[in-house]
């Protein structure tokens, strides 16, 4: 019974009333529901959104046209009303034993996106296309169109990120191998704290500028901290493009975050080499980045997909401190100093937008080399970049412009921040959908010293005595794992598919980013497939002139 809702019985199936609304109409609703499915064309790898489906009318003869038509789409049916999902799961029940049909019953977009993973595995779907077999979706319309954007959305971001590990999974891997050997004399994180002092997190973006001018205003000699003896009352986090523009002013920063694996920014380092500076460092980031700042490195770790490696790593205690993936050196900026300390956390220069001029602070790589090719025959502008297919306005100021990858990458901030003790400063390119103050409000905050303890890592963390024994140990398990591999592929040792299939899974950093694999959730080929078993040979002789060299380093060192 619907407490809500009035059912009446037709000659083919029920009508029915809702809060008001007509969803089924008295005029035979299935056969009006079977013409609305049937003028949809199916398209293979194609999700179908189905809002409301109440009884299911329409659905039954769409599963058998994607059967015949379109084996690998499928059909998702939501409903946010209550009531009415209870309805749809009692009257779907034969309908919901086909794999191609699911029936969701939340309206958190997040928990959508999980569901469909859940259901269908990643990387299953390419499109999202509506199909609406009654007028329940009337109800929440707002609701169902975020919903479909969401997964469009998260469709587009799964395909993005495989397209990224396709590209550059063998180097994240690599790049992590050879940053393992600063493990024995690197620190952790968890080395530093900021207290409840307060931090300012500054990007490169083009409003550093204006901002660095302001707190010079404020602040005055105190804002160069130890580098002019001052007494700065806050602690500085920046991105590693940040730092020639910080350096340009003498700002000496108390942590440069450093996550990029190639070597776009090894620039950002030139001329830092007396600068005994912490850094924060991903462990697939560029090897070079611990050689040109190395003086205190803080190794941290984010996984750029499931690997087994990893477990193997944790279990013998050898895994860095854990960062969730965000993709941009800004937000990793971010969460970083939320984790280092308890006072309010204000970020600067993180713009996710640029002008003509400027796509970063002056004094930057970038920006130095505009300057110097500007001649009568070149122009300082970028106007190729700035107005490219794909670009637009931030607002009515024309001149302050964005793409679809910065917008994601803000779209994420505002997930991942909002309601947490960061603030925004005005000005700073799009809005970051977090709480933003104005200058004069953050150098007040700013200037708010706290008395917490602290510990800024000017000592190294106490290591254990066994760390470097137990990483020798590991680095010899996997260089035996990897030559026993080889030795099966090539014909040299005698193994069954079972220990074949078993020693691929453990090794799948060989495997992780083919294109048949990238963002699957480590699902492979059979190791049946010669041709998958070929590109794996192609990947072990690299990884184990790795492996020596690393063990090579480690036991000249320990000698």
């Amino acid at each position: 019974m619907l407490i809500h809702g009035r059912l009446i019985e037709t000659g083919r199936g029920y009508s029915l009333s809702y809060r008001g609304k007509t969803l089924l109409s008295v005029m035979d609703p299935a056969a009006q529901a079977e013409r609305a499915a049937g003028a949809v064309s199916p398209v293979n790898r194609t999700l179908y959104f189905c809002p409301s489906p109440l009884f299911g009318y329409g659905l039954e003869g769409f599963l058998e046209r994607l059967e015949r038509e379109s084996p690998d789409s499928a059909v998702l049916c939501v409903e946010a009303e209550e009531e009415l999902f209870e309805l749809s799961r009692n009257s779907m029940k034969i309908l919901l034993e086909n794999p191609r049909l699911r029936l969701a019953g939340t309206g958190d977009p997040a928990e959508l996106c999980d569901f469909v993973r859940d259901a269908w595995g990643s990387r299953r779907f390419r499109r999202v296309e509506p199909l609406r077999l009654s007028g329940g979706w009337r109800l929440h319309q707002g609701l169902y169109d975020s919903l479909a954007g969401a997964l469009r959305d998260d469709i587009a971001l799964e395909w993005g990120n495989a397209v990224t590990l396709m590209k550059l999974g063998r180097r994240y891997m690599r790049n992590a191998v050879r940053n393992l050997a600063l493990l024995p004399s690197c620190l952790s994180l968890r080395d530093l704290s900021f207290g409840s002092s307060p931090v300012l997190v500054l990007g490169a973006g083009p409003s550093l500028d204006n901002l660095l001018d302001c707190l010079e205003r404020r602040f005055g000699e105190s804002l160069y901290g130890k580098e002019r003896e001052g007494s700065r009352p806050f602690r500085v986090v920046c991105v590693d493009t940040a730092l020639p523009a910080l350096r340009a002013r003498r700002i000496k920063p108390d942590l440069a975050v450093a996550l990029e694996s190639q070597h776009w920014n090894i620039r950002d380092f030139t001329g830092l080499g007396d600068w005994e500076l912490p850094v924060a460092m991903d462990l697939s980031a560029l090897p070079e980045t611990a050689e040109m700042l190395g003086s205190r490195i803080h190794l941290f770790f984010t996984p750029w997909t499931p690997l087994r490696i990893f477990g193997r790593l944790k279990k013998a205690g050898l895994l860095p401190e854990h960062l969730r993936p965000l993709g941009s050196v800004g937000l990793a900026a971010a969460a970083i100093a939320l984790r280092l300390g308890e006072g309010p956390v204000l970020c600067g220069g993180i713009d996710f937008s640029f002008t003509p001029d400027s796509y970063h602070a002056r004094s930057t790589p970038g920006h130095r080399e505009k300057l110097r090719e500007h001649n009568r025959f070149q122009s300082a502008l970028n106007a190729d970049a700035g107005f490219r297919p794909g670009t637009s306005a931030v607002s009515a100021n024309q001149a302050v412009r964005s793409d679809a990858v910065m917008r994601g990458y803000r779209d994420l901030f505002e997930r991942e921040f909002s309601g947490t003790r960061i603030l925004s400063l005005q000005g700073s390119g799009l809005y970051l959908g977090v709480k933003t103050v104005d200058t004069e409000e953050a150098c007040r905050l700013l200037g708010e010293s706290a008395g917490a303890p602290e510990n800024t890592g000017d000592a190294p963390g106490k290591k254990s005595a066994g760390e470097k024994e137990a990483l020798l140990r590991f680095v010899r398990d996997e260089r035996e794992n990897l030559a026993g591999l080889r030795g099966i592929l090539t014909g040299e040792r005698a193994a069954g598919k079972e220990n074949l299939g078993a020693l691929v899974d453990s090794l799948d950093y060989l495997w992780a980013h083919l294109p048949g694999c990238a963002g699957r959730g480590g699902a492979r080929p059979p190791v049946s497939d010669i041709a998958f078993l070929k590109m794996v040979r192609a990947e072990i002789d690299p990884f184990l002139k790795l492996w020596d060299s690393l063990e090579a380093d480690l036991t000249r060192c320990g000698s």
